[in-house]
């Protein structure tokens, strides 16, 4: 919309609201979270005090103090801010994934630590719904715990310790405790496509093949000979046991041997580990690469995480369980059939996923019909499915760095909304929220989380050692939490209204097309995507470009009504100054934002 165009419009919403009165002279009081009609909303109190909610510091007539002209309109932030928040104990969470080792370092060994973690947690949820200090996060992803010769730990060579340079045992049941306090699950990343070639298991078998001497193996001689695939023939992926002529699987790495996971006392053992760390207080697994449980075999990865499910779920029934199948959708899709709860979502993930498209100028509808679909392909392979909606991860290049230009923070800001507003439990990587950077390789996508500038500040991390210089687009949490306009708050305000609305983890989507104010055609850059849950429908609006958007939302019908004078604002979101205008069913929207209605 032109300037002269959308000034006009902002005027006549403006005047009709000041006035108390609808564009088609009806009242639309704002309403606070009890539905009652606020005393401080616009329309019952003076033009002037008006005036002085509207961003930009406008007079009545809506020029701001530098003298130029900006849109007056209602102010509809507070309102939906004072929402109680509404925090179900189920498996529809918010995941913050952590990477212990970069996240917060307690002894100022350079290197995270549990106890570091602990000290922190009140940054991702204190417990108290009454405060508004804390990202809002209900759940934690720990990337592995358990002792190991690698940075990562993705090698593991005791699942049933935890690595010293993350603390003891005792620092991780205090973990759980605080975790509990607070409300929030805990689920630990489960390897078992591999082990590390340092894991006892390992090295006991290798050393019984040693002493064969040529002799057959024998499984109940060394149970540990059956964990592993080993073979006198040396195929693809496999390496030489020293001092033998025997060869084991190691697909990934020469150091991360391959399980046999038909192996029944590897799976005995298998339901000793998690029945260990679910009897301690964890509240489910990731598991580590499903789709290379058996490389190749599909149908077979999917029988043996329906033997874990099932296995898990008797030990613990509200444990939650979610998958990593790195595939495309109609290749991860099956593996609900497992009964699995959940599957990461990588078709929205990553520089090329559904979102990044969409706000790098791929249609809005793509994201909306995308969306709509999930229903029918999860809930095919399995009606209980719970999505998991994910942006980025570990193994990703984080997603400040996959816009440019100067939409870039107002893209970076978008793009957690459309990752946590979708339903499932949604995964939030630890310093997306400050549109931290990081690509390359993986070490720079792991690095320390950006505390302070300051390198040397307490709780700071010195990051993996291979890690390159990665210079950060985006200001420290220090800076960010004093900026109202950061990415840090966006990212607050989106977790928010995630906490404030259960439709919007837990509602089924339904993409709705959305006419123009003045004319019939859709909208390129915009989405509408209602969220069904029990009787209760909300409905989501996007604009994904960088124009102010003219909608008229007066056709779509929400809890058994046109969208209208009735309809409670349940949030917004903006990305730079200009607020959203919404009067009588129809909004004027700037570009990069986000309007929730009920």
């Amino acid at each position: 919309m032109k300037n002269a165009q959308k000034r006009a419009l902002a005027g006549v919403l403006s005047a009709a609201l000041l006035c108390g009165c609808g564009m088609q002279g009806e009242n639309i009081p704002l309403q606070n979270s009890f539905g009652e009609e606020n005393p401080g909303a616009v329309g019952s109190e003076t033009q002037e005090q008006a005036a002085k909610d509207v961003p930009g510091g406008t007079d009545a007539a809506g020029s701001s103090e530098a003298g130029e002209q900006v849109d007056a309109g209602i102010s509809v932030k507070e309102p939906w801010e004072q929402i109680p928040l509404q925090m179900i104990d189920d498996n529809y969470r918010t995941y913050y994934e952590v990477f212990v080792y970069s996240f917060c370092d307690s002894d100022g060994d350079g290197v995270g630590d549990l106890q570091g973690l602990i000290s922190r947690l009140d940054y991702i949820n204190d417990g108290d719904d009454a405060t508004d200090s804390d990202l809002g996060c209900n759940g934690i992803w720990l990337m592995p715990v358990h002792p190991s010769p690698t940075y990562h730990k993705y090698d593991v060579a005791d699942y049933y310790a935890i690595d010293e340079a993350y603390g003891t045992l005792e620092d991780f049941e205090e973990l759980l405790r605080q975790c509990d306090r607070r409300g929030i699950k805990v689920i630990m990343d489960l390897v078992l496509n591999h082990s590390s070639s340092q894991n006892a298991w390992f090295q006991e078998a290798c050393a019984y093949l040693k002493e064969l001497d040529g002799a057959e193996p024998d499984a109940e001689a060394c149970p540990y000979f059956d964990y592993y695939h080993f073979s006198r023939e040396q195929s693809g992926g496999y390496y030489p046991v020293e001092g033998t002529d025997w060869y084991y699987e190691a697909q990934f790495w020469s150091e991360m041997p391959d399980f046999n996971l038909d192996c029944e006392p590897l799976r005995e053992e298998i339901a000793k580990i998690t029945r260990y760390w679910l009897d301690m207080g964890v509240g489910g697994f990731r598991l580590d690469a499903v789709k290379e449980f058996y490389s190749g075999a599909p149908q077979s990865n999917i029988d043996f995480l329906t033997w874990l499910t099932d296995t898990v779920k008797k030990q613990k029934p509200d444990a939650y369980l979610v998958g990593e199948a790195w595939l495309d959708m109609a290749d991860y899709a099956p593996y609900y059939e497992s009964g699995i709860d959940s599957v990461f979502n990588f078709a929205f993930a990553d520089k090329d996923g559904i979102i990044s498209k969409v706000l790098n100028g791929s249609s809005a509808a793509k994201y909306g019909a995308a969306v709509s679909s999930l229903e029918e392909m999860f809930g095919a392979c399995n009606p209980d499915y719970i999505d998991a909606p994910f942006y980025t991860n570990h193994d990703m290049g984080r997603s400040a760095g996959y816009y440019a230009g100067e939409n870039s923070a107002a893209q970076t800001k978008m793009a957690g909304a459309m990752n946590l507003f979708m339903s499932g439990s949604a995964f939030l990587y630890y310093g997306e929220e400050l549109g931290m950077k990081g690509s390359g390789k993986d070490e720079n996508k792991r690095a320390p989380m950006y505390w302070s500038m300051d390198p040397g500040a307490e709780g700071m991390c010195d990051g993996p050692a291979d890690m390159e210089d990665v210079k950060m687009k985006f200001e420290s949490l220090e800076e960010q939490e004093k900026d109202e306009r950061s990415v840090y708050q966006f990212y607050k305000k989106v977790l928010k209204i995630r906490n404030q609305n259960p439709e919007i983890a837990r509602g089924k989507a339904e993409y709705v097309l959305v006419g123009d104010f003045l004319a019939e055609d859709t909208k390129e850059n915009v989405c509408a995507i209602k969220k069904i849950y029990g009787d209760s429908e909300l409905l989501l609006v996007f604009v994904t470009g960088a124009e102010t958007e003219e909608l008229d939302l007066t056709g779509i019908t929400l809890n058994g009504k046109q969208i209208g004078t009735e309809t409670e604002i349940r949030g917004t979101l903006v990305t730079g100054e200009e607020e959203i205008l919404f009067e009588n069913g129809r909004a004027v929207m700037p570009g990069f934002s986000a309007l929730v209605l009920k």
